[in-house]
Formats: C-alpha cells, structure tokens, sequence
C-alpha cells in the first residue's frame, strides 16, 4: 500500500491561485488554430435560442448554421439510448438542465461546445459490461476542435464519454464522470493523430478508462481528481504519448499505467493517495509548453478545487432517500451500482427481483446505507460477477482479493438485507480464490444475506493491520469449499449456516496480534453433504509470513456435521494452529468432540467471548 506519495517533480511551477473554473472561451487543444478552424467557438457566430424539447434541440442542433442552444429542463430522448447528432458550428448550453436516456453524436464535425449539462441514466439494465448496446453520453467519431466543459455525465449504457477515430483539437474541461463502468476513452484508430487536454475533471465511482488513452500523438493531463475506480487509473495505450501533471488518485489501483512497449507517459507533480500498484513512466512523451500556455494548480489543493468546480453551475438534484433498483424499468435506477453512488447518506435502497450482474463497491465517502432486496427472500435478487483473485488483468497483474469481489464494502454503517451475493466464477478452469464480498469499513451488517463462492467467498479485512473494523452477519447463508471465511478483520457470524462444498477449511483468520477479537461463530450451524472428517475448522493464516497475524476463532453453542475432522485445526503455510488463538464452546452434533486437539474455553473465558464483546458496543 502506498501512502500518501508526492512525485515532487515538475517541469512547470504550479502558481497558489486556482485556475478558472467557469473560462469564457476554450483552452488547450481546442483553443488551437489549426485544420482551418481558429480556436473553439462553437455557435458564437450565429443566433441563441433557447430550446425544452427534444424537437427543439435535435432542430437546432442538426441545423446547418451556427447556433448558441440553451437547454432548459430535463429532456428525456426517445427512443431510449438515442444520441443526437450535432453539426458544426454549435454551442450546446445547459441553464438547470439534464439530457436523460440519451446523449450526442459528433460525427465528422467541427467547432461544437457542451456545457453545462447533466448527461445521464441511458444505462441498459442486466449490461453492467456495456456489450449490447453503444449508449454512450457524448460520442465523437473524427471530429476536431470540440469542448466539453462544465457536464456530469453518469449512468450511461457504455462509456460516459468517447473521443474516437482520429478526433482531434479537444479539450475536456471541469466535468463530473460518476457512478459507472466505463468513465473516458480515447482512440479506437490506428493513426496516432489525437491531441486531447483533460484538466480538472472530476472521476468518481468508476470502474474502468479513467481515462484509458490510445494512440494520441499528445494527450495532456493535469489537476485532475481520480478517486474511488475498481480497475485502473489512467492508461495510456499503444503508441500514444501522455503527460500527466498535478492530478490527485485517491483509492485508485495502478493510478498511471502505459499499457504497451510503445506507450509514452510522462508524470510529475502527482499525488498519489492511499493507491496501490502501477505509477508507470515510459519514454520522453512531449512538452505540452510548445502547444500552449497552461497554469497548473497545486496538486494537494485538488481535490478541492475540483470538488467546488467541477460539474454543471447549479449543481446537482439530490437523489431521494428511499432508492428502488429494478431490471424492468420500474425503479429509480437499473443497477445497484448506479444507486449505491448516487445515495445519500441514511439512503434506503430496495432491490427488485433479478440477477444484477455487475461489480459493487461502496466506497469509503458512502455511509449508513441500507440495501435490501423487495422479497425478503434473498434467492430473489442476485448480484453476481466472476472476477477470479488470480485472474490476469489485461494490461497485466493479477486481480487479488482487493479488486475481484463482486460485492465490496469500503465504507461504514451498511446493512445489507435478503440479497444474494455471489462470485461464479468456474475453478474447474483454473483454480483461484474467488471472492463474493469483502468488507473494509465498520460497522457493517449483513442479514438474511447469502454469500455463493467456492475459496474464500467471504473476507473480512480492514483498512489497515492496526485498524478494527467490525461486521456482523445474522441469519445469513454462507458457502464455500477452502478459506471461506477469512481476514483479518473482527466478524460475528450468529445464527448462520456455513456449508462446505468441498474438502478444505472452513476459516482463515489472520488477526491482528494487537486485536483480542478476530472471528465468533455462535448460535449457528456448520453443514455439507460431504464425506465424515474431511473437513477442518480452519487454520491460521499469516500473509506475506507476518508473524503478527495471530489468528482468533471462537466457534460456540452451535451445531457441527459430521464432515468436521476430529482434528479439527491444522497448520498453514509452516505456523502451527497451537500458536494461534483458536477454541470451542458447547458445541453439538456429530462433528462436536473435545480432545486436546480440540481446545475448549472454560465458563470464564466464554464470558469474554460474546457478541457484545466482539462488537465493542456496536448494537446493529
């Protein structure tokens, strides 16, 4: 884990006081005059008028004259997914205004502005991976001297924002790209032609193409704000050249990475904020000075300037507190995804019946949430994704338990209620762990819940080994075959069935030496179809051979098939299960035995090993 890192070279002296957040008149690669047009102008030449309904807008933007479009209101496009065309010579201006189910199309044209708007919820229900349909908020296919400036864009069926086919001459500029899979790409040619100036944007809630950059002959990036993706940061790819400059990642692994041998990337002045992974340079890239004259903020004031400026003047509707998700069009959103972003804090999302398949992170800002499925019956609603630990990212390394969950929980006070989680991925393919939830913050609840996955389906971790972060599972189903419950972090599992699918351990715990509590089984029952004794209660793990990760398991008052080994514990990885912190209490059934090789806590000690106890006070 890389704390909080400064690359504290730069080829620029960034000046105390903040760049313009709401420029009259485009700057970077779009305020060039090159390709028979001066600068980015958009429709200034022409009339304004103002427009409220899709006729009106698509009349105006499709005109062949320049025309400056005030959007009034929220215009939902029909059909669903539709992207306008826009032709040359046009401003495209929200006042308070939203483009809903669709989004633009810039086709071989010229000298187009977007500002100001909110570009959303073309999202195609069930298509977490964007591969039925291309819904994209704006799309541009070789076009040059284009600004987007100011815009939220969010919830789209594909990329919120793709610059493709030589598109050149553009700068993106303030904007806010959230709550998706795919936030900004750049390329899909080739030629190595583009020229692209992304600055203080914010990119939040992303899963991938934070930017992902292909083949530009220059594309500058400076004081941009990339918090909170499940995948990467910003890729550069193919033959393209990048300089990245003054731009804070915060939660974001491999947060610059050059894809390929040709890739050149170029970064100074970085912050790099609880990241992990890849801060890639590569080559000589190019000196984005002899294009134009550009002012950089101080990287550690970021985020918050971007924060206060990025996005639509106005900012943003609130979304309700009650959030329904549904497949069928029913509800406020089609993902959960989509939902856990856009709630705020105290938020009560119910989840229709369905199989969700995407990735869910809530991340660390996101707090006191509740999700729950409509039913009550947790085999109705199904979140599922099949992201393998040891699974190979195609731009190289593997995975791991951070970034293959299907269900990940990095902020604190969520409860989750009568939902499905599940990682499918196939291990006859190739073995691997394969998790379906991790939770990372305090106080987190699960009830009612159940957890599908064969090796470590379920991780308790924390932020840190020095961190207690405590989550607690009543009434809950959970099944696996190696390690299925495991981590670091303090778990209560009450009134629960944990059902062996395989031959293996049922626990891993790797507390910290310095926490009393790791994992208390109670009031539950261990269950398989297996074979008698070929299954053992667990064994202690030590990552990375930590000798302070002393394992703490309590199992008491609960029921344990006849799958469970007389020997109950077993070493791992050369530590002994003798030196860990591992007991019994009253447990019955026919895999219940007390032997020496079966430690038992006496009446005291069970005393100190209670639910109150392992939750510190915390009464979910």
């Amino acid at each position: 884990m890389k704390g909080l890192v400064i690359a504290l070279v730069a080829a620029l002296v960034a000046t105390p006081a903040p760049a313009e957040a709401h420029a009259p008149r485009a700057d970077g690669f779009a305020s060039l005059n090159a390709l028979g047009v001066d600068g980015t102008t958009g429709g200034a030449a022409g009339r304004t008028v103002t427009v409220s309904t899709q006729a009106d807008l698509e009349r105006y933007a499709t005109a062949a004259e320049p025309y400056v479009i005030k959007v009034r209101g929220s215009i939902a496009i029909e059909p669903y997914g539709k992207e306008i065309e826009v032709a040359s010579d046009k401003s495209i201006v929200g006042e308070g205004a939203e483009i809903v189910h669709g989004g633009f199309f810039l086709n071989g044209v010229h000298n187009v502005i977007i500002r100001n708007l909110t570009i959303r919820d073309s999202y195609v229900p069930g298509d977490w991976d964007g591969k039925t349909k291309d819904y994209d908020g704006v799309q541009m296919d070789g076009a040059h001297h284009v600004w987007i400036d100011h815009n939220h864009f969010t919830r789209t069926g594909d990329g919120l924002l793709d610059i493709r086919k030589d598109s050149d001459y553009v700068t993106v500029s303030w904007n806010v790209f959230s709550d998706h899979n795919k936030a900004v790409g750049v390329g899909w040619t080739p030629n190595v032609v583009t020229k692209v100036t992304m600055h203080h944007n914010w990119i939040r809630g992303t899963y991938q193409r934070n930017g992902s950059i292909d083949n530009t002959e220059a594309a500058h990036l400076y004081n941009n704000y990339v918090q909170d993706t499940g995948l990467y940061g910003t890729m550069i790819r193919g033959g393209g050249r990048m300089v990245v400059e003054n731009s804070y990642y915060r939660g974001v692994p491999d947060p610059i990475v050059a894809k390929d041998p040709a890739s050149q990337v170029v970064q100074r002045g970085n912050v790099f904020d609880g990241t992990r992974g890849r801060t890639d340079s590569a080559g000589a890239a190019f000196d984005p000075a002899s294009y134009y004259a550009y002012r950089l903020d101080p990287a550690d004031r970021v985020p918050g300037i971007v924060a206060r400026g990025a996005g639509p003047l106005g900012g943003q509707r609130p979304a309700p507190r009650r959030i329904t998700v549904a497949l069928d069009g029913t509800g406020d959103f089609g993902s959960v995804q989509a939902a856990v972003g856009a709630a705020p804090r105290g938020a009560v999302i119910t989840v229709k019946p369905g199989v969700y398949r995407e990735i869910v992170r809530v991340w660390p800002g996101r707090r006191d949430l509740t999700i729950r499925g409509a039913t009550g019956d947790a085999a109705d609603v199904v979140i599922t994704y099949d992201l393998p630990a040891g699974g190979q990212k195609f731009y190289g390394g593997t995975y791991g338990s951070a970034d293959s969950p299907t269900f990940g929980v990095l902020g604190s006070g969520v409860t989750v209620e009568d939902i499905t989680l599940e990682n499918s991925y196939d291990e006859s393919v190739a073995p691997s762990q394969a998790l379906a939830v991790r939770t990372v913050g305090d106080r987190i609840a699960f009830e009612g819940t159940r957890f599908l996955g064969d090796q470590d389906t379920f991780k308790a971790d924390t932020p840190n080994r020095d961190v207690v972060s405590r989550t607690y599972l009543r009434d809950c189903y959970i099944e696996g075959d190696v390690d299925f419950v495991y981590g670091r972090g303090t778990a209560v599992l009450d009134g629960c069935v944990l059902k062996s699918t395989g031959a293996g351990y049922v626990t891993a715990a790797s507390t910290s030496d310095s926490n009393r509590y790791g994992f208390l089984i109670v009031n539950s029952r261990l269950e398989s179809e297996l074979a008698d004794k070929t299954v053992h209660l667990g064994r202690p793990w030590h990552p990375g051979n930590d000798p302070k990760a002393i394992a703490q398991v309590v199992i008491r008052d609960s029921w344990l098939g006849p799958h469970i080994k007389d020997d109950a514990w077993t070493d791992m990885g050369g530590f002994s299960w003798r030196d860990a912190r591992l007991a019994e209490y009253r447990n019955t059934g026919p895999g219940a035995a007390v032997t020496a090789d079966r430690p038992q806590l006496t009446d005291d000690q069970a005393a100190d090993h209670t639910i109150d106890r392992y939750l510190g006070g915390w009464r979910p």
